[in-house]
């Protein structure tokens, strides 16, 4: 039976059996009725299916009612648009948010069900590729929880993000078809159907008031049809819509094609259309690859703008009211053709001036930067948009024409700042910069920690914060603690609500009442044994899905996230193999035993990300088989990294590494997450780990590195990774011995591209910058750790320090600072 976690507020035992027993009617209601099978017959999958219906009919009565409390108060509404939402597994979510997750563990008792077997049959919603989409979903669960009237809109993938195996120590991708047994949270929506426009061309005609004006012809159209899925918040008393576009043809077949016998042909228009939702981020290497995702970006995005205009449209006339009723929030780059499609609709089809448009549009959109890279801003090249959305490029142009008149009157004769600051970038092949066009069209930029938010405005965006000073602000990120510590931790969400009550669930700061109990012994007992259940079951999980057993009592060192050159799963792995070397060295040596965790998926075009997931599994490969080390030190790469893996390995982890280069992560959310559960910190100060250390205490973090200026100021000084790799002994060795095939024996050169990365091809990540102090950072984290009561009090005080980290915290900043959004609350609240 599946782990019962503590709630903040318990149902009276003699109610709780009355509920249960008619959850479970219900639950044997569908399981006959909607799933079409009996006790004896139903598998797992079909418990989950009667399981996920029950719990749907308790939520959808109060979605109905959540609707209509925010039309009667004709409240401004938040739309949020995202090409991801990572909403992985949504049964004990909502079991637990809509507080009726007891009654249900009462009732799979009674019928003689295995709950977490029903509960494993669920697939994840992987329709994100990491932290992006799943701070949508965090937001979407805050937003819900407070009571803000809210939609968030993106793409309903039949395929979501791959899923990861590994083939002989290869990252292999294989299709991630989670909607294979159908989907029952969704309603869908055949009648919500809206035309997206691909290609054609414009025509300009004179209108009756002398105004010339346009119109987009000739068009090829693609429907996108609604399907939705209620949110439902803490509590229950709230639950908000996400609302996913498919794409549909506008033909289904061609009559004349297959009255011919041609029926390849008479369905080829309906499947080229229907691709548009098919799969998350096509590869975009190839031209193919690219001009399908630029068509999903505006498909959702005109697709959720119609749909917000005609839920204005029903209460409201007047247009220039949109911004007091709509506030909308592009999440990173990949929505901002909303600002010129918004535009388009405005002028085009109700025929409003440019200037009362654009203060609409302006005043309506808000944009949140998600990177640090240059190489990572989204363009597009001209010819691609004059070829798909031609009007479009014709209102980018003006946009950035209006726009660069301004910026002229305020600098006069300054040619390179126009360069630096046009939404075009002539230097490149003229392409289009959306974070430009982003930053132009709203009324709002916001960085999503201190430290990024300060280097946006000094680096990246410096011209546009001395042109706009107030537009950029910070609105640090977080992460919704009923998933993170509710659901996924229930020992520990038990032991804190038996200490501090259950107010913390939708308080987080109420984590701060712990402080007190970091140096008491007892509390410390209890602490320490759940932190080892959970990592007893971790070594079951690791054991069971890749045949390693490793020690439950060694240190967990946790490394999660996607894999990527800057996040730097290399230095991690430079210190396991020069822990390998000094164990082989001095094998009787007492030494603190440690196991290395690593998960994470790699870009599917991402060659080197995709080397060193080999080059991972390789060393784990001779570092777990070799007798002189034993159980000291152990390797794990766990594969096909979700939500699910994720509320997995977060309770079990002893150490979070959060090793970036300072000054390339935005934030980071798995660093929340794995301390909030009571992981210690080793890291740099990137992201909002800056933030992490104020609020836990520099003593409880482990923090080593260059900082961000540092690096900048080494980069500009002329960084040269062959000075650190001829000082250096042990790193010497350690590269040596990846270059010369020691891991790879049967292909010597396999790793070469790594090393010559890492020195010829200059070190771009400064890893070997990073080397000395990370190992010297690694061996204080040893010492401690044999100190058991300190290790533990620190972890507390960890958990304790968590509290700003709420999306809660997050979203409320969003409403205040951005949106004008306030909360609807219910009659019950």
């Amino acid at each position: 039976m599946v782990r019962k976690p503590t709630k903040a507020v318990q149902s009276k035992p003699s109610s709780r059996r009355e509920d249960a027993g008619k959850f479970c009617d219900a639950v044997s209601s569908h399981l006959t009725y909607s799933v079409g099978k009996d006790h004896f017959t139903a598998t797992p999958r079909d418990w989950f299916f009667a399981l996920a219906h029950t719990a749907r009919d308790r939520l959808t009565g109060r979605w109905m009612e959540t609707m209509r409390r925010y039309y009667r108060a004709d409240a401004k509404r938040i739309y949020y648009l995202s090409m991801e939402f990572l909403i992985g597994r949504s049964l004990s979510n909502s079991l637990l948010n809509m507080g009726c997750y007891d009654e249900c563990c009462d009732a799979a008792e009674k019928e003689c069900m295995d709950m977490e077997q029903a509960s494993s049959s669920e697939p994840d919603a992987a329709l994100g590729n990491g932290g992006l989409g799943r701070l949508a979903a965090c937001f979407m669960d805050s937003m819900a929880t407070l009571g803000l009237p809210s939609y968030g809109y993106g793409i309903r993938y039949e395929y979501g993000m791959f899923n990861q195996r590994i083939e002989n120590g290869w990252q292999v991708e294989h299709p991630d078809s989670w909607l294979r047994y159908g989907n029952p949270w969704e309603f869908p929506r055949p009648e919500v159907l809206y035309p997206v426009k691909f290609h054609g061309h414009v025509v300009e005609y004179v209108g009756e008031d002398g105004s010339p004006h346009h119109h987009w012809v000739e068009t090829e159209d693609v429907m996108a049809m609604a399907y939705d899925t209620p949110v439902p918040g803490y509590g229950g008393k709230s639950v908000n819509n996400m609302r996913l576009w498919a794409a549909k043809s506008s033909r289904d077949f061609d009559l004349k094609y297959f009255n011919e016998g041609n029926y390849i042909k008479a369905v080829e228009n309906k499947n080229e259309s229907e691709n548009l939702s098919k799969v998350l981020y096509p590869d975009d290497t190839t031209a193919m690859g690219r001009e399908l995702r630029l068509k999903q970006q505006y498909f959702f995005v005109s697709a959720s703008l119609q749909d917000m205009l005609y839920r204005f449209n029903k209460f409201h006339k007047n247009l220039d009211e949109l911004p007091d009723k709509v506030a909308m929030q592009l999440n990173d780059t990949h929505p901002s053709i909303a600002i010129p499609e918004l535009m388009r609709i405005l002028m085009d089809i109700h025929h409003l001036d440019w200037d009362r448009a654009w203060s609409i549009t302006a005043r309506t959109f808000s944009y949140t930067n998600h990177t640090l890279m240059p190489e990572a801003l989204e363009t597009w090249p001209v010819s691609l948009f004059e070829t798909i959305l031609p009007r479009h490029l014709q209102i980018i142009y003006e946009i950035n024409h209006r726009f660069l008149n301004e910026v002229r009157h305020q600098n006069p004769g300054d040619t390179e700042l126009l360069k630096r600051i046009s939404i075009i970038d002539e230097s490149n092949g003229r392409r289009i910069r959306m974070a430009h066009l982003a930053i132009v069209g709203s009324h709002q930029v916001n960085g999503v920690a201190q430290i990024h938010t300060k280097l946006m405005r000094q680096t990246i965006f410096r011209d546009f914060d001395r042109f706009y000073p107030s537009k950029i602000i910070n609105i640090t990120n977080g992460i919704t603690p009923r998933r993170w510590l509710n659901q996924i931790n229930p020992g520990l969400a038990g032991l804190i609500t038996e200490h501090i009550g259950g107010d913390w669930v939708t308080n987080l700061d109420q984590l701060g009442q712990l402080d007190k109990f970091a140096a008491d012994q007892a509390f410390q007992e209890k602490f320490r044994a759940v932190k080892q259940a959970n990592k007893e079951n971790l070594a079951r999980i690791i054991e069971s899905k890749l045949g390693i057993t490793v020690n439950p009592v060694s240190l967990f060192d946790v490394q999660i996230k996607r894999i990527h050159e800057y996040k730097r799963q290399l230095l991690n792995l430079l210190h396991v193999v020069t822990l390998y070397n000094r164990i082989r060295a001095n094998p009787g040596a007492d030494r603190v035993p440690r196991t290395v965790i690593f998960s994470g998926k790699a870009a599917p075009g991402y060659t080197q990300a995709k080397l060193i997931i080999k080059l991972i599994n390789d060393v784990a490969d001779i570092v777990n088989h070799d007798p002189a080390i034993g159980n000291q030190l152990k390797v794990a790469y766990i594969p096909n990294y979700d939500v699910t893996t994720a509320s997995e390995i977060i309770p079990a982890a002893d150490l979070s590494e959060q090793i970036s280069t300072a000054g390339t992560e935005a934030s980071g959310t798995g660093n929340m997450k794995l301390a909030l559960n009571g992981a210690l910190t080793i890291g740099t100060l990137d992201g909002a780990n800056v933030e992490i250390r104020d609020e836990v205490g520099a003593d409880n973090i482990f923090i080593f590195g260059l900082n961000a200026a540092e690096v900048a100021d080494l980069q500009g000084k002329g960084y040269n990774p062959w000075d650190y790799y001829h000082g250096n002994e042990e790193l010497r060795q350690v590269l040596g011995m990846i270059g010369s095939g020691f891991f790879s024996p049967g292909d010597p050169g396999r790793f070469l591209p790594i090393i010559n990365a890492l020195t010829d091809d200059g070190d771009h990540y400064l890893l070997l910058a990073d080397y000395s102090a990370y190992i010297a950072c690694q061996e204080k984290v040893d010492a401690l750790y044999r100190n058991s009561g300190e290790w533990a009090r620190k972890a507390i005080l960890n958990v304790a320090g968590m509290g700003k980290f709420s999306s809660d915290r997050t979203i409320r900043e969003y409403a205040e600072k951005i949106w004008g959004v306030k909360a609807v609350p219910s009659a019950e609240a």
